[in-house]
């Protein structure tokens, strides 16, 4: 369904994006950030599926700054060179690459973002710091940046079984941004990827459905809904 295409980002450089197009008129368009993986497999499945819903859906191939091409394993080796190349990219980054991609599909209409661990915490910053209606997956990386305010509306997703999110940060989230709609499920960090073993299909089936709604109620024109 989709294509890998290339967008501008600051300073003129370029980088990758996987891009979905609906079979009809956009409802509007998502951003799709990627784990510390690359645009992998499964995030291009993602793109495919908000594209299915009726967006148009673009994931910025963000280490492509550092290392084009990245996709990795889910393994100890992949998390390791992942969570090197996030690091190297930085957040600041990483957001302006969002801010490119959805310059990208503007013309689709109104843009969210949704993002998935590191990537969470970059759609997060995108609601602070880009106004992106925002769907946060397990944004672990969030908390030194809770203080920001949102300047669009907010979604979180939490894993009550994530060791890398325990139940004060969750708290912390909460207190933070009182205005943001919150849920938790009986899964591990990483349940909506089908290529982890975390992967929990009722979590992700309804995290999913509550994603859609959140969207069509941000992005979508009233005549449309």
């Amino acid at each position: 369904m989709g294509q890998t295409i290339q967008i501008a980002t600051d300073g003129m450089h370029c980088i990758g994006a996987y891009r979905a197009d609906p079979a009809g008129a956009p409802r509007g368009g998502i951003v799709v950030v990627q784990e510390i993986f690359g645009v992998n497999a499964h995030i291009r499945s993602v793109v495919d599926r908000f594209a299915a819903a009726g967006y148009t859906a673009i994931a910025p191939a963000v280490f492509d700054h550092i290392e084009t091409g990245v996709e990795l394993g889910y393994d100890e080796a992949g998390v390791a060179r992942g969570r090197t190349l996030a690091a190297e990219v930085g957040f600041d980054r990483a957001v302006a690459a969002v801010g490119s991609a959805a310059e990208a599909i503007a013309s689709s209409g109104k843009v969210g973002v949704t993002g998935f661990c590191w990537g969470g915490t970059v759609s997060f910053l995108s609601a602070t710091r880009l106004a992106l209606p925002a769907v946060v997956y397990y944004g672990g990386r969030s908390v030194p940046f809770l203080a920001e305010p949102a300047k669009a509306p907010l979604l979180f997703h939490f894993g009550e079984k994530d060791p890398l999110i325990p139940p004060e940060d969750v708290a912390r989230h909460r207190a933070a941004q009182p205005q943001a709609e919150f849920h938790l499920y009986p899964a591990g960090h990483g349940f909506n990827c089908d290529q982890r073993a975390d992967f929990d299909p009722a979590s992700a089936a309804l995290a999913l459905e509550r994603t859609l709604a959140f969207f069509a109620r941000e992005l979508v024109p009233a005549r449309q809904s």
